[in-house]
């Protein structure tokens, strides 16, 4: 029955500056200057949601994006933009309040696949593409910064440093690669795996990247010397995701043998 499908919340109010407080202590970005700032958020977040007593999620646009299919699709921080990856070897960014096609990102020569903002400043766009490049573009302008080239084989996943100096690549080849976004050359040649990499993921610090595999494994490597550190066994399938918690505590992995693992990262 519909009932079943359609879910509704209730908001319960709580101390505004406890909770705060209670999230500084977790999130390393929370600094006493901005403080204030993320509770004055909080409190217009409490008066919004408590504006009605229950909310459902309904369809808000539907966009003809692409002529070809989509492959992949995401938010900048705040939400205010999103891009779609597409067959038909572009990118596209969107106003998400108006659905208003913003740029349409081309260059690639064949299918557009892993694509991010990065986050949480959200002025730079990535995309992965199946002719073995990754591109860095402007979410303002459109401008294609720097194409970075050295894969032999389709990038499938990518992603940014928090601090958004580094973009990092994972390929068909079996490899993953550290690039730096200011100069547009690559850092690190990551090698170890001895399948396709199609997962990765920066800690928040930046000091840390993890790669998942085809081959089973989760590798934990450092990012300053791009050296592997660790190899993750204990999956009987190929790896189809990879996550750092926030607080760098923890790694989950997701994999093809129909199992999750949950570990705890022991600090030296």
């Amino acid at each position: 029955s519909s009932a079943g499908v359609e879910r509704s919340f209730r908001i319960v109010i709580t101390d505004v500056i406890a909770l705060v407080e209670e999230i500084q202590k977790e999130e390393p970005l929370i600094t006493a200057s901005c403080k204030e700032h993320v509770i004055c958020l909080v409190q217009r977040l409490q008066e919004k949601l408590g504006e009605q007593e229950d909310h459902k999620f309904y369809l808000f646009k539907v966009l003809r994006a692409h002529i070809l299919p989509l492959t992949n699709v995401a938010f900048n921080k705040s939400g205010s933009r999103f891009i779609t990856g597409s067959y038909d070897r572009t990118c596209k960014v969107w106003d998400t309040a108006s659905g208003e096609e913003l740029h349409t990102l081309e260059g690639h020569k064949n299918v557009v696949y892993a694509i991010a903002f990065n986050n949480p400043y959200g002025d730079k766009i990535a995309t992965g593409s199946f002719d073995k490049t990754c591109k860095l573009w402007s979410t303002e302008t459109g401008k294609c910064y720097h194409t970075f080239r050295g894969h032999t084989a389709e990038i499938v996943c990518l992603s940014f440093n928090l601090q958004s100096t580094l973009v990092a690549t994972g390929s068909m080849d079996t490899t993953a690669k550290l690039w730096d976004i200011e100069k547009g050359e690559v850092v690190f040649t990551l090698r170890g795996h001895s399948a396709e990499i199609v997962a990765l993921s920066f800690n928040t610090t930046g000091d840390r990247i993890i790669t998942g595999s085809f081959d089973c494994t989760v590798g934990v490597w450092d990012v300053v010397t791009g050296r592997m550190l660790h190899i993750l066994i204990g999956h009987r399938g190929e790896i189809s995701s990879a996550q750092f918690n926030w607080d760098c505590s923890l790694i989950v992995t997701g994999s093809m043998d129909k199992t999750c693992m949950v570990r705890k990262l022991r600090m030296h």
